[in-house]
């Protein structure tokens, strides 16, 4: 998660990173007033496990594996970012998504987001669903944000290992330069032309999955159908979650364009940014937890 330095995000990231601090001792308050849905979603779904543990963390381990190689991170401009890119895109050719790298520049430096489209659904209606990939320069990221890459690629794979035919077009993401000011998922936005913003129904942004001692899922609270869905799935559950508005990671990218965003983050816990942000700070029962939210809505999302 970025902690914009541009004044123009200052006010919205600072809330976001409050909530994420300090969770346990935060009053209830009332949500922000949310967009207008661009079709109504059930918030009805299942909540049996389908990824497992085993399968989601099998990702962060390549990912902290690669920065283990890489002089210790996975930075934008890096070998280990680009490693890190590559790793994914494998996963994501074999399991018969339909990838592209898209470049950019910042700071000198090339940098990449990675799309990944499921064939089929409508093309006019898209679910896309996100995380980015780069890490800091002080560490590897494995709970920031690893945790959040690894969770939505576990859930492409189990998209795509049950076959599923969407009604929605799935979209899935992996943005860079995200800790150098959420640059990746700007360019995307940026480069879309108006028609193309209009057809993305919601965007799902994944930051921080895996916190340990976590208190309370974090639902960004913007498109309702998306967040009534989230809340539900861990209501089923019995697990408590906090309503925080836009600021703070990618998704600000895709709310500031008008497109109507959600998602969660478990916090930022231990390690923030530090040297110490390993695999084992990150809590694996967490991080099946939060993949199997994200699968669960993602299909359901798509389902309507």
């Amino acid at each position: 998660m970025e902690i914009p330095s541009r004044i123009r995000r200052t006010a919205a990231a600072i809330g976001l990173c409050a909530v994420l601090v300090a969770v346990p001792a935060v009053p209830a308050v009332a949500a922000t007033e949310p967009a207008a849905p661009k079709t109504p979603q059930p918030p009805a779904v299942p909540t049996e496990q389908v990824v497992t543990t085993e399968q989601v963390m099998s990702h962060l381990r390549a990912l902290q594996s690669i920065a283990d190689r890489n002089g210790g991170n996975r930075a934008h401009g890096s070998k280990g970012f680009r490693q890190s890119l590559m790793y994914v895109k494998g996963v994501l050719d074999k399991a018969g998504f339909r990838t592209s790298l898209r470049p950019f520049t910042h700071n000198g430096a090339l940098g990449y987001n990675l799309v990944a489209d499921w064939p089929g659904g409508d093309p006019d209606h898209v679910v896309l669903v996100g995380a980015h990939l780069d890490s800091v320069e002080a560490g590897p990221g494995m709970s920031d944000n690893g945790s959040g890459s690894a969770a939505v690629l576990a859930t492409a794979v189990a998209m795509s290992r049950a076959g599923v035919a969407p009604k929605r077009h799935l979209r899935f993401a992996w943005w860079g330069a995200e800790e150098q000011g959420l640059i990746g998922s700007e360019d995307y936005v940026r480069k879309l032309s108006a028609a193309q913003r209009r057809k993305i129904d919601v965007y799902l942004n994944f930051d921080m999955t895996g916190t340990r001692n976590v208190q309370q899922w974090l639902v960004v609270h913007d498109e309702p159908g998306a967040t009534d869905t989230f809340e539900a799935y861990f209501a089923a559950k019995g697990l408590p979650t906090f309503d925080v508005g836009i600021g703070g990671s990618d998704h600000q990218s895709f709310g500031d364009a008008g497109i109507p965003v959600s998602g969660f983050s478990t916090g930022l816990g231990d390690c923030y940014h530090a040297a110490c942000d390993r695999i084992d700070n990150v809590d694996p029962a967490i991080e099946t937890i939060s993949a199997n939210a994200v699968l669960g809505v993602t299909r359901q999302l798509v389902a309507h």
